[in-house]
C-alpha cells in the first residue's frame, strides 16, 4: 500500500492548477490568428469582390455571411465542450439543423418568387465547381489551429472532436471567401458552401484520431 500511495505521489507532485479560461484563451491564440491568415490569403490572392459597394446593400450578402458565421460560431462553442474529457456536442446538430433548414427556406422563397429562366443560375451560379474547394482551401489554417487547440485539451470523442472542429473551421473558411463571392443565390449558398463546409468537416472526422490522441 505505501508503494502505491509514494507512485500516485510522485505522479501528481508536479501537477500544478490549471488557470481559469485556459481553454477558452488558448482557442483565442490558436483559432483568430489562424483566421487572419485565412483573412490575408483571401486579399491578396483574390480580393474583395468587385461590386462590394453595391453587395453590402443586399440582405442576400448579409444573410449569406450570417449563415457562415452563426454555423461557425455554433461549432466552435461545441469544440470548446468536446475539448473535456467529459464535454459534449450539446445542442450543436440541433442547432445546425435549423441552421440548415432556415436556409432552405430561404433559398426556396427565392427560387419562387424569381422566374424560371434564373433557377440555374441561383443554383449553380457560375462557380459551382470550385467554390466548395476554395472554401477548404481558406478552411486549412483555421483547421489547423483547431487541431493545435485540441491537441492541448484532452477530447474524448475524437473523430466527433475532428468533425466538429472540421465544420467549425469550414465554416469559417466559407465566411472568408463569402466577401470574394460574387453569387447572390441562396440555393447556391444552400448547396455548394455547405458541401465546402462538409468536406471539411469529413476531413476533421479522418484526422481527428490521428492527431488528436492524448
Amino acid at each position: 500500500m505505501k508503494r502505491t500511495d509514494d507512485m500516485i505521489e510522485a505522479l501528481v507532485r508536479d501537477l500544478r492548477p490549471t488557470p481559469r479560461r485556459a481553454l477558452e484563451r488558448r482557442f483565442v491564440l490558436g483559432v483568430l490568428p489562424a483566421l487572419a491568415v485565412s483573412l490575408a490569403l483571401m486579399l491578396a490572392i483574390l480580393g474583395l469582390r468587385v461590386d462590394m459597394a453595391q453587395a453590402v446593400t443586399l440582405p442576400v450578402f448579409w444573410i449569406k455571411s450570417a449563415y457562415n458565421a452563426l454555423l461557425a460560431l455554433a461549432a466552435f462553442t461545441a469544440a470548446r465542450h468536446l475539448a473535456r474529457p467529459d464535454g459534449s456536442q450539446g445542442r450543436f446538430f440541433k442547432l445546425a439543423a435549423i441552421m440548415v433548414a432556415t436556409m432552405a427556406v430561404i433559398a426556396a422563397t427565392q427560387l419562387l418568387s424569381s422566374p424560371e429562366e434564373i433557377y440555374l443560375a441561383l443554383i449553380f451560379g457560375s462557380s459551382a465547381l470550385h467554390c466548395p474547394f476554395l472554401i477548404l482551401a481558406f478552411a486549412v489554417p483555421v483547421l489547423a489551429g483547431n487541431f493545435w487547440v485540441l491537441r492541448g485539451a484532452a477530447p474524448a470523442d475524437l473523430r466527433l472532436a475532428g468533425f466538429i472542429a472540421g465544420i467549425a473551421s469550414g465554416a469559417a473558411g466559407a465566411w472568408v471567401y463569402s466577401w470574394f463571392c460574387t453569387e447572390n443565390g441562396m440555393p447556391f449558398v444552400l448547396i455548394w458552401y455547405s458541401l465546402g463546409i462538409l468536406m471539411t468537416g469529413l476531413i476533421g472526422a479522418f484526422l481527428g484520431p490521428r492527431l488528436l490522441r492524448w
